[in-house]
């Protein structure tokens, strides 16, 4: 089996008939009749199943790293009982500690700030 990462878009090509029907069970990937091969949005499920039944080349599986990074920093930034904001937001009165969590979870997600920015580690 291949694979390559375009953005966000997990390609795989040359799947046996097993991986294709377990993959294509998951209706997570499309296939593509035309270029013979999967597509699908590389998220963190569809790459935690994935290394499930084969070994992700080392671009893919840093992804799926980086992936888990950003999830444990926002569940680390969800319970923080002391946010500190990442950044001023603009705003004029001072957040309440959820809404400073809630920026701060949302910088991550977007991917505006980096996971150690937040949940203890500044």
């Amino acid at each position: 089996m291949k694979m390559a990462l375009q953005g966000n878009n997990l390609l795989i090509k040359e799947a046996d008939n097993v991986q294709f029907a377990v993959i294509k069970s998951w209706n997570k990937m499309r296939w593509d009749r035309k270029t013979q091969l999967l597509s699908g949005i590389a998220d963190m499920e569809l790459l935690d199943k994935l290394s499930g039944i084969v070994r992700l080349p080392p671009t893919i599986a840093q992804r799926r790293e980086q992936l888990h990074a950003v999830q444990s920093a926002i569940d680390r930034e969800r319970v923080n009982p002391e946010p500190k904001p990442v950044t001023k937001y603009p705003v004029k009165m001072s957040l309440y500690a959820h809404q400073v969590r809630g920026a701060n979870m949302c910088l991550v997600a977007f991917g505006w700030a980096s996971p150690e920015q937040i949940g203890g580690n500044q």
